[in-house]
């Protein structure tokens, strides 16, 4: 989720994710073969985060075999703590594509570096605001003299959390931040007092709320939550790539694309269990949650997943909002700069699905 330096994500666990931080697959070489006999193209995606709910697909279309399904190989690995995050690793060929937030896109074209948005994967942040009792925050006015911790500083959650203060006229100097990462550390800064309120996502929420620690002060998890905080959809987690990448390596990007929508698909005809019974057993069940408490969080932020994969329409006109209200100057490049849906419509004829999603065209 992070947008301009070092991210911390939580540790996988029990799953072994090879980092592969050497050179970028050419799409061709270290390939391996499909239900034809035929050799696969081989991606490396970075996700940023892999063991967080509102990153579950990319996990989850690898467990169901949708990447070699639709003509692809997947090599997935995960930031980790003090390592480079997805959207770095991408954008300097340590790999192919990130599974990160789609606000990175902007952020990498205002500097110069054509990033784009494939396929859109949900319509909000996932994020929740969790705080102390006692701190007695439910909106973003009451944030002025807290300590918000955001998984860190310059990160998404950092700047999430800026413009739902600017909304109600705290400016940034009027609270302190403070880089608290993801589960447990999350979870510690919480107990320990040196955070009022964190920044955070599902399984940490329910893992907060089962320890009676904090309670959700603000919802960025739903899509009705962020047009309520934030003025509109908010497109969150999505596949970035390079767009040279993609103009030299289409039918992989095709074939990505093709199981991330198979996939959103999936699970919007399957529940929240379902969904959990094929992701990692330490992804649902570890030293924070029970599989129990992560199916009910799941369940409970379902809505932020999107059913087609396609960008919603006005999604990037409320993502450039907020770069303005915090000082990000976008005027050297438009929505459709940024994002395109044309691999996911592919994708949606492929499969013969109907699309769910007003989709954003040009204007956002």
């Amino acid at each position: 989720m992070n947008k301009r330096s070092i991210v911390a994500a939580v540790a996988v666990g029990a799953v072994t994710l090879s980092l592969g931080l050497a050179a970028c697959s050419t799409g061709g070489s270290g390939s391996t073969a499909g239900s034809s006999g035929a050799p696969l193209p081989t991606v490396k995606m970075m996700v940023g985060g892999i063991d967080k709910q509102i990153y579950l697909p990319y996990q989850l279309a690898q467990n169901l075999g949708f990447y070699k399904k639709y003509g692809v190989n997947v090599e997935l690995s995960t930031e980790q703590n003090g390592g480079v995050g997805a959207e770095d690793a991408m954008a300097s060929g340590q790999v192919d594509m990130a599974g990160a937030w789609y606000i990175h896109t902007i952020d990498f074209q205002v500097k110069g570096k054509k990033v784009i948005n494939l396929i859109q994967l949900s319509g909000a942040p996932g994020e929740r605001i969790m705080c102390n009792p006692k701190a007695k925050v439910s909106s973003g006015a009451d944030l002025k003299g807290k300590t918000v911790g955001v998984t860190d500083l310059g990160s998404g959650t950092d700047e999430l959390t800026q413009f739902i203060a600017s909304k109600a006229g705290v400016g940034k100097s009027d609270y302190k931040t403070i880089a608290v990462g993801a589960g447990a550390t999350a979870i510690a800064a919480i107990q320990r007092g040196s955070a009022d309120c964190v920044m955070t996502t599902q399984p940490t929420v329910g893992a907060l709320e089962n320890q009676k620690l904090a309670t959700s002060a603000i919802d960025l998890a739903t899509t009705k939550g962020a047009d309520a905080a934030l003025g509109g959809a908010w497109p969150a987690a999505g596949l970035l790539a390079q767009a040279s990448w993609v103009s030299s390596h289409k039918a992989a990007a095709q074939a990505v694309v093709t199981a991330l929508t198979a996939t959103m698909h999936w699970i919007h005809t399957h529940t929240a269990a379902d969904v959990a019974d094929k992701l990692p057993a330490s992804f649902v069940q570890n030293a924070t949650i029970s599989k129990a408490a992560y199916i009910a969080g799941l369940q409970q932020d379902y809505g932020q997943f999107l059913p087609d994969g396609l960008m919603p329409a006005g999604g990037p006109k409320t993502v450039f909002a907020m770069e303005k209200a915090i000082g990000v100057d976008t005027s050297s490049i438009s929505y459709s700069d940024t994002f395109t849906n044309t691999y996911v419509e592919n994708a949606l004829k492929k499969l013969d699905i109907t699309a769910s999603t007003t989709a954003a065209g040009s204007d956002g």
